[in-house]
């Protein structure tokens, strides 16, 4: 069987490097031949040569990129690649600098023997942030579940059937946020336990801006939804504050039009015909193994 584990770098070479080895010392099973996609997203930083014996690991590739596209857009582009010119049976996006955990690896692996051509996902139980940084994650997701009606508690990291990866493809919500796209065309999704770990190197790169951004891109793939409620939500509150209005009782008014804002304009990033052609963008691919 066929895995692919896809991951996008920007820089942090050491940290990819790093979980490169980690993934080389799982104890999996030899039915499962791993192949290691590393998409390298414009990185302004010199690759240090990649010296090891990785005999557990079938293949890696260095996919470099011509411009800077981000994490999504990069995972979206791994996706659309594996899928035209590659055989496969899953792939596994990840982040490469520790946070997504190698050793639950092993958990998607065994879900897969069990539950064929079913998306499993990792579902955060805990995470390793500040207490203050927790408490804005699981405004995010209550906030999500309110105005759109969905509860997304995943990332990026997952295991896609082929199958889920094709119906992606034909998203165009997958060009601009990969966890609200799969909750989009895909509601049964089976889910594992997944520990947030820490960064192999350096200091995160989920600030309180990217959460929000993050938060926001998940909410504008359902932004019908969102727009309607929003809507309910502006007339039921005025009806409440109409006899008692204020500065104050009119800011979640504020937040939630400057929000209907960004929305609206993180919706224009799903561009289908960037996506489509979204494998010109990569310059060159190297084989390290």
């Amino acid at each position: 069987m066929k895995i692919i584990i896809l991951t996008p770098v920007y820089n942090d070479w050491q940290s990819v490097y790093k979980l490169i080895g980690e993934i080389n010392n799982l104890s999996l099973n030899k039915e499962f031949e791993i192949s290691v996609y590393i998409f390298n997203d414009f990185s302004n930083y010199d690759r240090p040569d990649f010296e090891k014996n990785l005999e557990n690991i079938n293949s890696i590739k260095i996919f470099n990129m011509k411009k800077n596209q981000g994490h999504a857009r990069c995972i979206a582009t791994g996706l659309k690649y594996i899928f035209e010119k590659d055989n496969f049976d899953y792939v596994i996006p990840m982040d490469g600098d520790g946070e997504d955990r190698p050793e639950e690896i092993e958990l998607f692996l065994n879900q897969i023997k069990i539950l064929k051509n079913k998306p499993i996902v990792g579902e955060r139980v805990k995470r390793s942030e500040r207490m203050i940084f927790r408490f804005c994650y699981q405004l995010h997701k209550f906030l999500t579940f309110v105005f759109t009606g969905k509860s997304i508690k995943f990332g990026n990291y997952t295991c896609l059937p082929r199958p889920i990866v094709e119906k992606m493809m034909k998203e165009k919500a997958t060009w601009n946020s990969f966890s609200g796209s799969l909750k989009k065309i895909e509601s049964d999704l089976i889910s594992i336990p997944s520990i947030r770990g820490h960064r192999y190197f350096g200091p995160s790169k989920m600030s309180f801006i990217n959460l929000i951004k993050h938060s926001l891109s998940i909410i504008s793939v359902f932004r019908k939804t969102f727009l309607i409620r929003s809507a309910f939500f502006i007339i039921i509150y005025i009806l409440m504050i109409k006899s008692n209005a204020s500065v104050i009782t009119t800011m979640p008014l504020i937040f939630l039009l400057i929000a209907v804002y960004f929305v609206s304009n993180l919706a224009l990033r799903e561009n289908m015909e960037e996506f489509r052609n979204c494998l010109s963008q990569i310059n060159d691919i190297e084989n390290i193994k």
